[in-house]
């Protein structure tokens, strides 16, 4: 082998093994920040940031008592309402929505202000228990309707 093609060798072998480094880095970079209004003393909400962070999500989360004003301020409605609140490329998200939703909405930009998942359904991402059966709600206007089914955090 002569030397020019042992460095176009090395190159290449090098280029190789940082491939999955790039493609970590592309795919947490497409991926926009999100922001996350809660209260202070909620446990459920932490869980719910930990689940989107788990999902490679860069999450700052911002802790305020004043979290009807938020929701009136992002255009929330009370129907939808649940414990937290997020802001992220232009949408709302609100409540425990499992971050393949958040993706999806992401990836397809419907024409909508929001998503949410009225309440607090046991078992959706950062609520403990036995997980059952909801739906995502998008919203926007004076439209609504369902974007997804879920139990826990997966489609159903």
């Amino acid at each position: 082998m002569t030397a020019r093609n042992t460095i176009i060798r090395r190159r290449v072998l090098l280029a190789l093994a940082a491939l999955p480094l790039m493609r970590g880095e592309a795919r947490a970079a497409a991926k926009p920040a999100i922001t996350v209004h809660k209260d202070p003393n909620c446990g459920c909400c932490n869980g719910w940031v930990a689940h989107l962070r788990s999902h490679d999500f860069d999450v700052t989360a911002i802790e305020t008592t004043a979290l009807d004003q938020v929701k009136a301020k992002l255009g929330v409605p009370a129907d939808l309402a649940a414990c937290h609140t997020a802001e992220v490329g232009g949408y709302v998200v609100e409540g425990h929505v499992p971050a393949v939703a958040v993706e999806r909405l992401l990836v397809e930009r419907p024409d909508a202000r929001g998503l949410a998942v009225p309440g607090m359904p046991a078992g959706s991402p950062g609520m403990g228990g036995e997980p059952e059966q909801y739906e995502a709600i998008l919203f926007g206007g004076s439209s609504r309707r369902v974007y997804g089914r879920f139990k826990g955090d997966r489609p159903v």
